[in-house]
């Protein structure tokens, strides 16, 4: 490799880290931007409707108070499943300390010398404050919230003269691009959610309906807490069924656990492999490697909100190297699909 290109390397992996690290200091300030530009083009055509029928000032307002009466439900759902959860831990702790305790025998009798230093310092209530952590987080949503619909609000209500102002550009092609890219993405984020929206109904009322079937405690619980965290892929679902497992453990034993955890397992498996691709085809082709990746980077950058930010922003980004002919083998490249054979002639 030559030394100019080598130092064009340096340069690119140097430039990456500090991105990386500008977007992770920067997090307060841009998480709800992104997530305002997310629920701006989820919520565009409930607003056009609106504004068909009613002035846009009303219009907006309206959108406003659905969209946050819609993410206010989602989140409550979740605090009240984790409520739940957390309640049952406080009441059934000696369930999960004697659980503890046998486990460590177990593995004390087979040569694990190390278990017996893990059971003097185990304490059940942590998996409590856990629980409690992660409910406090939600109830603390409120400001976050509040910052990324004072720009949802704003964003909607010049939503209008940038699309006319980007059709007046005096460069015809870029504003073409931007115009046909912008309604592409907006299309595909709609979609997105969803099918993203009904596959977390229907895994919600499945797994309500196995573990009623099953005889597990807390089964509408387990139903609303599928359903809320289907919508952060990967993760959410392995929360959604490790939870369960270890609660049907604490409930009656290994047998349960083990036919909750498979059953679980099969079930997610068939709505987040299986019937989603189908339902959303072709539109959200995207690679589930990068998936996995767009998920823990940007979780790693940003918590629990880029968990859940990291595949629209992924979607988005393929969507416009798809417009771009530039760019457009890196969406062929990330895409997930077979490239298709050439003719022969």
């Amino acid at each position: 490799m030559s030394g100019g290109r080598a130092a064009g390397v340096l340069i690119g992996i140097i430039a990456a880290i500090a991105i990386c690290a500008a977007l992770s200091l920067a997090e307060t300030l841009l998480v709800p931007i992104a997530f305002a530009f997310f629920i701006m083009a989820i919520v565009w055509p409930l607003q056009k409707a609106l504004q068909a029928r009613l002035p846009k000032m009303v219009a907006v307002l309206l959108t406003l108070i659905i969209t946050l009466a819609v993410v206010g439900s989602i989140l409550s759902t979740i605090v009240w499943g984790l409520g739940h959860v957390g309640q049952w831990i406080f009441n059934n702790v000696a369930r999960f300390q004697a659980i503890y305790v046998e486990a460590a025998d177990w593995l004390e009798s087979h040569g694990f010398v190390m278990a017996g230093l893990f059971t003097e310092h185990f304490d059940v209530r942590w998996m409590l404050r856990a629980v409690q952590e992660v409910s406090t987080r939600l109830n603390s949503l409120v400001a976050f919230l509040i910052f990324t619909f004072i720009y949802v609000l704003l964003g909607l209500l010049e939503l209008d003269a940038l699309r006319s102002q980007v059709a007046r550009l005096e460069r015809r092609d870029t504003s073409a691009f931007l115009l046909a890219a912008g309604a592409d993405v907006a299309a595909r984020l709609q979609k997105y959610m969803l099918v993203r929206t009904l596959m977390s109904a229907a895994t919600g009322l499945v797994v309500w309906a196995f573990t009623l079937a099953a005889g597990l405690e807390l089964a509408t619980a387990w139903g609303a807490i599928a359903f809320a965290m289907n919508y952060i892929p990967f993760i959410g679902p392995f929360v959604a069924t490790m939870l369960p497992t270890t609660f049907a453990l604490a409930q009656s034993g290994w047998e349960l656990a083990l036919v909750v955890f498979v059953c679980l397992n099969v079930i997610q498996f068939l709505s987040g492999s299986y019937l989603e691709p189908r339902i959303a085809g072709k539109a959200l082709s995207v690679s589930p490697f990068m998936v996995l990746f767009a998920i823990f980077f940007w979780s790693f950058l940003w918590g629990l909100p880029g968990a859940f930010i990291g595949v629209p922003i992924l979607i988005a980004a393929l969507t416009v190297c798809a417009h771009s002919a530039s760019a457009k083998w890196v969406a062929d490249l990330l895409s997930g699909r077979e490239a298709p054979e050439a003719a022969v002639y």
